[in-house]
C-alpha cells in the first residue's frame, strides 16, 4: 500500500477516491490477515460509510484534513467510540467507551478512516497477543503494539497507532520491518487510553516511512489539559522539517549495548555506522550513564508501582483472571516500598539530565532497537531493553528498518533525539532513511 502522505495528497487532489483506498486495504487484509492475525475487529461497514462521506465532501469542494482518506488501525487500549475497548484481556476488562480518546478524535478531525482495532498484549504488557510476525509466522511480532506493527509491516495499512511504556512501539516496528516513532512524553495526548505506567506511557505512530511519521505527528500533536503529562509546546511543521535533510552528527553509546546485543546485531550496527560516515555523517563515541541492564533495573520500581496503581480496583476484584506476566508485575508493585519508588524517580531525573547533556553535542544517539531479530517464539514479545532510556526519560525516539538478516528477518536501528526535539530527530531520521534505502517486503 502507498505511504500515508501519498494517499492523503492524492485524495485531496481528487486523483484517487477514499473508497478505492479502503477497498485496497480490505483486499490486502483478506489476503494476509488469516496468517498474521493483526486485528481484533475490522469495521468494514463503518469504514465504508466514512470513505463515502469523505469522497462526497471532496466532490463538494470541501477542504480535507492532512490524513484525508488514510485507513488507520488503533491499538486496542485506545478508546474509539465505534468499538469496545478490550485491552487484550478477558471479558471482565471490556467496556464500550462513551467518548473517543484524544488521539481518535484527532485522527477523525484529520480525515483518517479508523478501520478497526489492532491486537495488543494483555493490558499492554508482556502476555502475548495472537498476532504473528509477517516475515516468519513462527516468530514474535513483538509487543505490546503487536497488531499495529504487524498490520503495517504486512502492508494492510500505511499507518497504525501504538503505545509505548518501555519498548512497545519501537521494538514491534523493528521486528516487523516498519517505522516506529515515539515522540516526547506528552507530545501526543494520552487521554482516553489505558495506562500501564503513567509516567512512562506514550502514544505514537507505526508507519511505512519517516514522512508518514512526520505527517502523523503534525496531525496528532498538541496540548490537552485532559492529560496531566501533556506538554504545552508549539506543534511545528514536521513535514517541512524533513524536506532538506542534512548529514547529522551522531553519538554511539557502544558500551551501553555491547554484550547485550547479539553478535549479528553488533556487526550490523557497525556496518550501518560505516555507511553513515561514508555518506557524510560525523559519528562520535558517547557514554551512557550505565549499561542497558543497569538502567533497566533501576527504573523497574516505577513500572511496578504505577502498574499496581493503574490496576488497583480491577485487580482486587479479578486477581485470578489476570495472565501470568501482568499479574507478576502488579504483585511486585504491591510489594515495592515508597523509598524504592522515590530512588527510582531520582534515578530517572539523573538519567534524563545525563542524556540531555549528551544530546547537546550531537543531533541524535544511534543504537540498536533490539538485541537481535524477532525471537523464534510466540510465547515472548522479545526484550525491550534498548528502548527503555527514551521511554523512561520521555525523550523522542524512532526505529528504522535497516536491513535483512540471513534468517530473512528485518534488522533495525534506533535514533534518540533531544526533549521536544521531534523536528531535529525526524530530519536526522529522514537522512538516515535515504542512506539505508530499505524497500524489502515480507514473503506473504
Amino acid at each position: 500500500m502507498q505511504p500515508a502522505h501519498e494517499i492523503a495528497a492524492a485524495v485531496r487532489e481528487g486523483s484517487i477516491s477514499p473508497v478505492e483506498v479502503l477497498d485496497a486495504a480490505l483486499a490486502r487484509i483478506d489476503a494476509v490477515e488469516p496468517e498474521v492475525r493483526a486485528w481484533v475487529q475490522v469495521d468494514r461497514d463503518g469504514a465504508r460509510r466514512r470513505a463515502e462521506e469523505l469522497a462526497a465532501a471532496r466532490d463538494r469542494g470541501e477542504l480535507l484534513g492532512p490524513l484525508a482518506g488514510v485507513p488507520v488501525g488503533v491499538k486496542d487500549i485506545v478508546d474509539v467510540t465505534s468499538f469496545p475497548t478490550r485491552a487484550g484481556a478477558p471479558l471482565f476488562a471490556h467496556y464500550n467507551p462513551a467518548n473517543d480518546s484524544a488521539v481518535a478524535a484527532r485522527l477523525r478531525h484529520a480525515g483518517a478512516i479508523i478501520l478497526g482495532k489492532t491486537h495488543t498484549t494483555e493490558f499492554a504488557y508482556l502476555d502475548p497477543a495472537p498476532t504473528r510476525n509477517p516475515w516468519n509466522r513462527s516468530h514474535t511480532p513483538g509487543g505490546s503494539s503487536s497488531g499495529s506493527a504487524a498490520a503495517v509491516g504486512s502492508g494492510m495499512l500505511p499507518l497504525a497507532i501504538g503505545s509505548q511504556t518501555v519498548g512497545s512501539i519501537l521494538r514491534p516496528a523493528g521486528y516487523c520491518g516498519a517505522v516506529g516513532f515515539k515522540p516526547s512524553l506528552g507530545r501526543i495526548s494520552y487521554a482516553g487510553t489505558l495506562n500501564l505506567a503513567a509516567s512512562f506511557d506514550h502514544l505514537g505512530p507505526i508507519c511505512t516511512c519517516v514522512a508518514d511519521a512526520a505527517l502523523a505527528l503534525s496531525a496528532l500533536a498538541g496540548h490537552d489539559p485532559a492529560d496531566p503529562h501533556s506538554v504545552d509546546a508549539p506543534v511545528e511543521d514536521y513535514l517541512a522539517a524533513i524536506a532538506e535533510p542534512r548529514a547529522p552528527r551522531l553519538g554511539v553509546p557502544r558500551a551501553y549495548y555491547r554484550g547485550v546485543a547479539d553478535a549479528e546485531m553488533e556487526a550490523h550496527i557497525e556496518d550501518i555506522i560505516q555507511r553513515f560516515e561514508l555518506s557524510g555523517a560525523q559519528v562520535i563515541e558517547v557514554a551512557m550513564p550505565g549499561t542497558a541492564p543497569e538502567i533497566s533495573e533501576a527504573c523497574q520500581p516505577i513500572m511496578r508501582v504505577e502498574a499496581a496503581v493503574a490496576h488497583s480496583e480491577r485487580y482486587a476484584a479479578h486477581k485470578d483472571e489476570y495472565r501470568a506476566n501482568i499479574k507478576a508485575l502488579i504483585e511486585a508493585g504491591l510489594a515495592t516500598d515508597s523509598d524504592a519508588y522515590a530512588r527510582a524517580r531520582e534515578f530517572v531525573r539523573t538519567l534524563r539530565q545525563a542524556m540531555s547533556e549528551r544530546l547537546d553535542t550531537v543531533d541524535a544517539l544511534i543504537l540498536p532497537t533490539a538485541p537481535g531479530t524477532a525471537p523464534a517464539s510466540l510465547e515472548t514479545t522479545g526484550p525491550g531493553i534498548f528502548c527503555g532510556p527514551a521511554s523512561f526519560t520521555g525523550l523522542p525516539a524512532i526505529s528504522l528498518p535497516s536491513g535483512i538478516a540471513p534468517s530473512g528477518l528485518p534488522l533495525s536501528i534506533q535514533l534518540i533525539g533531544p526533549q521536544l526535539g521531534e523536528s531535529k530527530l525526524l530530519t536526522t531520521a529522514a537522512w538516515a532513511e535515504s542512506v539505508l534505502n530499505f524497500h524489502a517486503h515480507p514473503p506473504l
